[in-house]
């Protein structure tokens, strides 16, 4: 059967099975429920034969979600044309309280015949293994930090408080195996409250990262950031772990949005009203930043560890970091004099890093665009 202009192949995905609807090219054309097809590679196979045989060309499109990227992978080797779209920017009718399989695919095929649909950023499977592995050490360090926690309760709670200035430094595990108390059931709380496993699980996890890095196509952009103030190699590798390469990006403003730093805005007429910053985008990358731009509070100087980090980069990533700092450590004096609170200060710095490590990128390229 000979080919019939463009279908739209909206697909609501989940563990068993997919929900698949159709929208033909043109305004006019028929939008109709395919029903429900396993979520198998060889299901997916046939449903993808049986549709290019009516169809010139096909456009898959589904929500990003805990199903991962393995059906666009799927799409792309079958040489099909695939989006995973963003579902924090699908549109939606504020009097639908219906919400049905069915009616997602149905919802998504007419959307992206439209084009109003925003696709994601889809990694690469070691770009995706290196920020699977970044965000388990972080989830680690999390855990870690509960549990120091509940030890620090928990002997607060037994009227124990360590009087050093420093906690978990070697001192303080000392004063802590010192501990005794007249109810076996409390030291038996102690000893396994006392972190040494998420300890370990966080240096495997860092120890393992730090060793995929250095053959990742990107680690000349993690190499580079680092020659950010604020920026060490965890943070440069949790951002482009989970941004991806910056070069995507038009200019500055577009990543400042993407990262959810911009000033939100609620304006009509001649009235303009900005609030907080929108959070949009990938918490864990807008994090880093923040985390970082404290350091912006010193005055402007390159320490041994910076410097080290510096040696082997090039003379124009190091003019941009140098750059930066002038201008980010004044930044931070200046909104601070002006009463600004310091955490909306770090968030105005934290902007403005985004920005030059743009820069950075435009100087930079992996690997793969190097070669």
């Amino acid at each position: 059967m000979s080919g019939s202009g463009d279908a739209f192949i909206g697909l609501d995905t989940s563990k068993a099975k997919n929900a698949v609807a159709i929208a033909e090219d043109g305004r006019g054309g028929e939008v109709r429920y395919l029903g429900e097809f396993e979520n198998t590679a060889p299901a997916t196979r046939k449903l993808v034969s049986r549709l290019a045989e009516k169809y010139d060309h096909l456009h898959f499109c589904y929500e990003a979600g805990p199903t991962g990227y393995g059906l666009y992978r799927q799409l792309q080797d079958l040489g099909q044309d695939c989006a995973v779209v963003a579902p924090s920017l699908i549109p939606k009718r504020s009097g639908e309280r219906i919400k049905t399989n069915r009616r997602d695919a149905v919802s998504l095929a007419r959307l992206h015949r439209a084009g109003e649909l925003t696709a994601v950023w889809v990694p690469d499977t070691l770009h995706e293994a290196v920020r699977d592995l970044s965000r388990a050490r972080e989830t680690a360090m999390e855990d870690l930090r509960r549990k120091r926690q509940q030890v620090t309760s928990f002997l607060l709670r037994q009227g124990r408080s360590y009087a050093g200035r420093t906690t978990w430094s070697g001192r303080h595990r000392r004063w802590l195996a010192e501990q005794t108390f007249d109810h076996p059931e409390h030291q038996l709380v102690l000893q396994e409250a006392t972190a040494k496993e998420a300890e370990a699980r966080l240096d495997r996890l860092g120890a393992a990262l730090a060793e995929i890095v250095p053959t990742w196509s990107m680690a000349p952009v993690v190499a580079a950031y680092q020659a950010m103030r604020g920026v060490n190699f965890l943070a440069a590798t949790t951002l482009v772990a989970e941004v991806g390469d910056l070069r995507r990006f038009d200019n500055p403003a577009q990543l400042m949005s993407f990262l959810g730093l911009v000033p939100s805005e609620h304006s009509t007429g001649d009235t303009t009203r900005r609030g907080a910053i929108t959070k949009t985008g990938n918490r864990r990358a807008r994090r880093v930043l923040v985390e970082g731009a404290w350091s912006y509070r010193f005055g402007a100087r390159v320490g041994r560890q910076l410097l080290e980090r510096m040696t082997d980069l090039p003379k124009e990533v190091r003019d941009i970091a140098w750059k930066a700092q002038l201008r980010l450590c004044k930044r931070y004096r200046v909104l601070t004099a002006r009463g600004k609170r310091t955490t909306v200060v770090a968030t105005a710095v934290a902007r403005e890093m985004a920005a030059f490590l743009w820069a950075i990128a435009q100087v930079v390229a992996p690997k793969e665009a190097a070669s």
